[in-house]
């Protein structure tokens, strides 16, 4: 077996990531292969149907490339600078998903990797593929066999070093380098992340149910949102972090060193009115580079009237109304009930 060169772990420095965690791919087993079945025959993944698609492909690394031997497992911290949760309180003002207060990470981090991964090539004389969040990959399994972190009973990744702040890089490669030491679960009786859902999206520990998941309603889910759930989805227009925020290992967690990912001024807390009246154009260009662009504006802007809608704040009503007669069914939808439920 291989180990990554000095030359190479010293430039994953400088590139910002995490230091290199190896598994060997092998040696992951079938249980993530089980977990993604008991997840599709709960239907938990909602109407993300390529995961049911692509799932021979994804339960396993080497059905996806048979050549791949190692993985090559990065994070890179996104740790807020302040507390994510505190913009909920404000109910005229929208909150976003630490991750899309500024730069998307693919494009960030992409690049990194391609760069590292030529170098691993280089070294190795081994073919290597790169994938960020992409492709069909199960990267948390393969970060908890290579032990960056564990998945916790959200189901996200935890680290005793970085808490829930990590988007997560992997390289496959066709060479046998040496692995580090799998990562055990560290988060005993907590259940922090599970009791303060908003939505109760996790039927049970280790289990979530993307359907009543905040993040997946405000991103994946591109139809009306059913009336039990809107009013508890509260100010948040694109994603979720209430489950990663309130976990206990966070305390270890550091802020970004990343300038692109620093939250943008413009990003936190913004006004719900002034994002109503953007305008597709005035969406388009706000949201240049962003993460929120991929969802589009009309799904964008039903996020933000719902977000109206439970603001109590009868001086939006004017914002909802503005968009009773809109050409979206859905948009014309999420206006009425945030009207109905102003006045």
């Amino acid at each position: 077996m291989a180990a990554l060169s000095k030359s190479v772990i010293a430039r994953i420095e400088r590139l910002g990531f995490t230091p290199p965690f190896i598994a060997n791919v092998a040696a992951l087993g079938d249980s993530p292969k089980r977990g993604l079945q008991d997840y599709i025959a709960k239907n938990h993944h909602g109407s993300m149907t390529w995961i049911e698609e692509t799932f021979e492909r994804r339960s396993h690394p080497q059905n996806l490339w048979p050549d791949a031997k190692s993985a090559v497992v990065l994070g890179m911290n996104y740790g807020p600078e302040s507390d994510p949760l505190l913009s909920l309180d404000q109910t005229d003002k929208a909150t976003i998903s630490v991750y899309a207060r500024n730069r998307d990470y693919h494009d960030i981090i992409k690049g990194r990797l391609k760069e590292i991964a030529g170098l691993i090539a280089r070294d190795t004389a081994a073919d290597v593929k790169v994938f960020v969040d992409t492709a069909p990959l199960m990267e948390k399994p393969l970060a908890q066999q290579a032990g960056l972190g564990w998945q916790g009973k959200h189901t996200n990744l935890v680290s005793r070093d970085y808490g829930s702040w990590l988007f997560l890089g992997t390289i496959l490669s066709a060479a046998s380098l040496t692995p580090t030491n799998a990562e055990i679960d560290h988060c005993g009786s907590c259940r922090a992340c599970l009791d303060v859902c908003p939505t109760e999206a996790f039927p049970a520990p280790y289990q979530l149910d993307a359907r009543r998941c905040i993040s997946y309603l405000t991103i994946e889910h591109a139809g009306p949102v059913d009336l039990e759930l809107r009013a508890k989805m509260g100010n948040r227009i694109y994603g979720c972090d209430d489950c990663l925020a309130v976990c206990p290992w966070n305390k270890f967690a550091e802020v970004s060193h990343e300038a692109k990912l620093k939250a943008r001024e413009a990003l936190n807390a913004p006004s719900l009115a002034e994002l109503a009246l953007l305008g597709e154009d005035g969406f388009r260009l706000h949201f240049s580079g962003s993460p929120i662009k991929r969802i589009g504006w009309h799904r964008f802007l039903r996020n933000v009237l719902y977000a109206v809608g439970n603001s109590a704040d009868p001086e939006l009503v004017h914002i909802a109304a503005t968009h009773i007669n809109h050409s979206d069914p859905v948009v014309r939808d999420a206006a009425i009930w945030a009207k109905t439920r102003l006045t």
